[in-house]
């Protein structure tokens, strides 16, 4: 008798976030869930990991159901600590849902999409799902259709290639049918915009406005695909390696 897929899940809103707990419903149909999740938000954290001090954990419970494990770390140690001590034989990793998009160059600040891109360091087809931010966010509409989405990934991917995806779902595919784009992501870097302020000691002090990406007319990346209400499917890569220039490399002369 086959065993049950096992879904290794993890985000960076936190255990308790209605996210995670609304993605840990939806794929309970595809298979095993173990929730493996920072105890406390880790947004925009990236793939930060913890070596310097030690890696606190405790299982979690809602009255009697548990949980899963909260740990005291990132969504990367989380999804690293498990695969070596909660669920090393993880068919699976899905990361989110994310209170806010992780779309564009945002990709590489993402506590969510580290967690997803941790999973894939393993050989683990992994996912990461965000949904746009609303005050009153649909997080279970929002995964019942990532879980779809994830459903037919592992149907149609080729399994000994790609493994890591970041799937991004606007607030108004909860309202009016959409349909799915497979794009790139877009580089086009964020603002650098700070408000100056000064604290009551007249000391100065900058807080992030966080201004989003401006999508080009006519661009064909997840920024312009989101902003026309498109759910988006992007694949991501884990080797940074610029193949073009490494070839264009090849026959310089650097010496010491």
């Amino acid at each position: 008798m086959l065993r049950a897929m096992k879904i290794l899940l993890t985000n960076d809103d936190g255990i308790y976030a209605p996210g995670l707990a609304a993605m840990e419903r939806a794929l309970k149909r595809l298979g095993e869930v173990h929730v493996v999740a920072p105890a406390i938000e880790q947004s925009g954290v990236g793939h930060s990991i913890t070596f310097l001090s030690p890696l606190m954990a405790k299982e979690v419970f809602d009255g009697d159901r548990r949980r899963g494990w909260a740990v005291e770390g990132s969504p990367a140690d989380c999804v690293k600590l498990a695969m070596s001590e909660f669920c090393p034989d993880a068919d699976l990793v899905v990361s989110g849902i994310n209170g806010g998009l992780n779309v564009g160059i945002n990709v590489l600040y993402s506590g969510t999409v580290a967690g997803a891109t941790e999973g894939a360091v393993f050989g683990i087809t992994s996912v990461a799902v965000s949904l746009e931010y609303d005050e009153h966010a649909n997080f279970d509409r929002a995964g019942e259709m990532a879980a779809r989405m994830i459903e037919q990934i592992l149907a149609q991917r080729d399994a000994n290639s790609h493994k890591l995806y970041n799937i991004n779902i606007p607030t108004v595919a909860m309202t009016r049918a959409t349909e799915v784009r497979i794009v790139p992501m877009s580089t086009i870097g964020w603002p650098a915009d700070y408000e100056r302020r000064t604290d009551p000691k007249g000391r100065h002090y900058y807080w992030c406005m966080n201004s989003p990406a401006v999508p080009v007319a006519g661009g064909l990346t997840d920024l312009e695909a989101l902003k026309d209400g498109f759910i988006t499917l992007t694949p991501l890569r884990i080797d940074r390696t610029e193949r073009e220039e490494l070839a264009r490399m090849r026959d310089w002369k650097i010496s010491l």
